[in-house]
């Protein structure tokens, strides 16, 4: 059956799935909602005995582990290949990175701007997302590329 005109064709989910990005997009949404909960849950809970920076670090905690399991298994497909031990200290150390801009983020928001550190993090949470994709894709699960075929008995 032909697309009538002016109809758009259809994606499938599957398609989308296999596109590494929109992977990562899904991905990091689902940790992104799990990781702000953590925060959440420890601000609301604990926040006013270990602050909004001892529950930003009590999140990431939890948070590092979760996303470590999803990414690797789903976003990269590194389930299965490579060192899952250099993996996680890579992954870690992005997330580390991650922190630090969070860390410096965080504080100017709440201290500086005025506004609630729940409504603070949220903010932040778009400019950490992007730090940790490239960060992911091109250090933590980076593999090298296979070696091309020696060509040189090809050549007589």
């Amino acid at each position: 059956m032909e697309p009538t005109r002016g109809s758009r064709p259809s994606l499938s989910v599957s398609a989308l799935l296999g596109d590494e990005r929109v992977r990562f997009v899904v991905i990091g949404g689902i940790n992104t909602v799990i990781g702000y909960a953590l925060f959440v849950l420890l601000q609301l809970t604990a926040g006013h005995v270990i602050g909004y920076l001892g529950s930003l670090y009590g999140s990431y905690l939890l948070g590092v582990t979760i996303a470590f399991v999803l990414h690797r298994r789903f976003t990269f497909q590194a389930h299965g290949t490579g060192n899952t031990f250099v993996d996680f200290v890579r992954f870690a150390s992005v997330y580390v990175v991650s922190l630090a801009v969070n860390t410096i983020v965080l504080p100017v928001l709440v201290e500086f701007v005025g506004l609630d550190p729940l409504v603070a993090q949220a903010i932040t949470v778009v400019v950490t997302t992007l730090v940790s994709y490239f960060g992911h894709k091109y250090f933590s699960f980076r593999r090298a590329k296979a070696p091309l075929p020696d060509d040189s008995s090809a050549a007589s």
